[in-house]
């Protein structure tokens, strides 16, 4: 008989923020940087503002409270092959901001050289309404070449639970919510179209070898 085997799996780890003053303080520091650099940086982004990637500079006590919170995040997911019980590793992080109007999106991309990459909502934008219709969700495509190279696109996988693998997943972003992923993920927002305004805060960590006396 057959084995069936599930193999290589893709960690996608979502958390909460539990500050509010603490966000309230990350949107004061975007706001104030907005209003400092209103020309922002194009790279993913289609359409709306994206920071410079100093934030830890100029984010105030919340960004490196944030920082602290995703390097935590990613020791829990992380281990040190070698030395288990204690990590010859550590995080340099990058971090940035984006906000976005109705209409924007950010294209599909990676993240290369980074490890782990973050994102947190300072503000989902939907102003409480849950209609699908109103888009911006976190998109992320199935990293397996066969996946996406295959010549009959309605021809999938089987999961473990017998349906068929999607090749694309979308996540509903919330208010206060943070998210994890390996940096090689391809991923992409959808156009946001609510009237609201979407605040987020993108976070890369690169494994650095610590410094030992």
């Amino acid at each position: 008989m057959s084995q069936d085997r599930h193999l290589f799996a893709t960690p996608f780890i979502i958390d909460r923020l539990q500050s509010e003053a603490g966000i309230a303080m990350l949107r004061d520091s975007i706001d104030a940087e907005r209003s400092r650099d209103p020309q922002g940086l194009s790279i993913s982004n289609l359409g709306g503002w994206h920071s410079d990637t100093r934030m830890l500079d100029w984010g105030g006590e919340a960004a490196k409270a944030l920082v602290y919170k995703a390097m935590g995040m990613a020791d829990e997911q992380t281990v040190d092959a070698r030395s288990p019980e204690d990590s010859r590793f550590g995080w340099i992080p990058e971090m940035w901001a984006n906000v976005s109007g109705k209409g924007n999106a950010n294209q599909y991309h990676t993240h290369p050289g980074s490890f782990w990459s973050a994102v947190a909502y300072v503000d989902d934008g939907y102003e409480g309404d849950d209609d699908p219709s109103l888009g911006g969700e976190l998109q992320l495509l199935d990293p397996r070449a066969p996946m996406v190279q295959m010549t009959a696109p309605d021809l999938r996988l089987k999961g473990s639970d017998g349906a068929p693998q999607p090749a694309e997943i979308s996540i509903r972003p919330r208010t206060g919510m943070i998210v994890m992923f390996p940096s090689w993920l391809q991923h992409a927002v959808r156009p946001f179209l609510g009237e609201g305004t979407r605040i987020s805060v993108a976070i890369n960590l690169t494994a650095v070898l610590k410094k030992h006396p």
